[in-house]
């Protein structure tokens, strides 16, 4: 009851519900990563809030994990104070429904803890808590149809990530299964804010072709850039690096988002 109680609440968005009302205004998506329970449970509900009052469109809310091989080190720090301040599943749940938002929050962690916890079990309490989407970096799209099809079950996006290396084949398997939006990595290597955009964005950006929304991330921490991405034809770009060093640092955090994500914002504002 609580849940359905949290829902009607809320009334938090679908991913793509948020994304055809951006089309509507020629908006760009901003999407912006922070880690579940860092620097502690209650800090993360200001977080989040913080982050949805700046105008962040979509929050990509990370669980922890203990080897993240797609996270820099800003975020794999992230993950360890997440961990060490007592975040696990059930708790993660439970943050997820206490969060005072109407955008749609996205689950962010790797196939491990999924697993074990149980796939249906873990797809399942996720929508009921009130994800709306699951990126899971480490699950190829070969791997993923027990995931897909407890996603498509529960009524949960599975969203999967193109790197400039991904063959064309696997590009058509990932859009034929994917859904939400299609993360697009920016540039080979891991998650951590970049003083540019790389030339291989644009590239990936043409070569994709689809109906689905293209968000870009890996590298992304100013307004500059994200106008830079968009541009290019993205129709929304990722933070997360540029978050979570706020968090780390301490200092007025909760304004400091709240200005960040104004900020890049204001980037996806530009039309193409």
């Amino acid at each position: 009851m609580r849940t359905e109680l949290n829902a009607i609440e809320l009334k938090r968005q679908k991913i793509s519900e948020k994304f055809g009302e951006l089309r509507g205004k020629k908006e760009g998506a901003l999407i912006g990563y922070v880690m579940a329970g860092d620097p502690s449970f209650e800090a993360s509900l200001g977080i989040v809030k913080a982050l949805e009052k700046g105008g962040a469109d979509i929050i990509e809310l990370g669980f922890p994990f203990s080897d993240p091989v797609a996270d820099g080190p800003t975020i794999q720090v992230a993950g360890q104070r997440a961990l060490a301040a007592g975040m696990d599943i059930e708790r993660y749940f439970e943050l997820v429904r206490t969060l005072k938002v109407e955008v749609p929050l996205v689950c962010m962690t790797y196939y491990n803890p999924v697993f074990r916890y149980g796939v249906e079990k873990f797809v399942e309490k996720a929508a009921e808590a009130g994800i709306s989407g699951l990126i899971i970096p480490d699950i190829p799209v070969e791997e993923a149809a027990d995931l897909k099809n407890s996603c498509d079950t529960h009524g949960l996006d599975l969203i999967f990530l193109v790197a400039p290396t991904t063959t064309d084949a696997r590009i058509r398997k990932i859009l034929q299964r994917g859904s939400g939006f299609l993360y697009l990595v920016s540039r080979l290597g891991v998650t951590g804010a970049r003083a540019d955009v790389a030339g291989s964005t644009k590239e990936l950006l043409a070569r994709v072709k689809t109906d689905i929304p293209k968000a870009v991330g890996f590298g992304i921490s100013t307004g500059k850039q994200a106008a830079e991405v968009r541009k290019a034809g993205a129709d929304g770009v990722i933070v997360g690096s540029a978050f979570v060093r706020i968090i780390e640092e301490g200092k007025d955090v909760n304004e400091r988002l709240e200005d960040l994500a104004r900020e890049l914002k204001s980037g996806m504002l530009e039309e193409n």
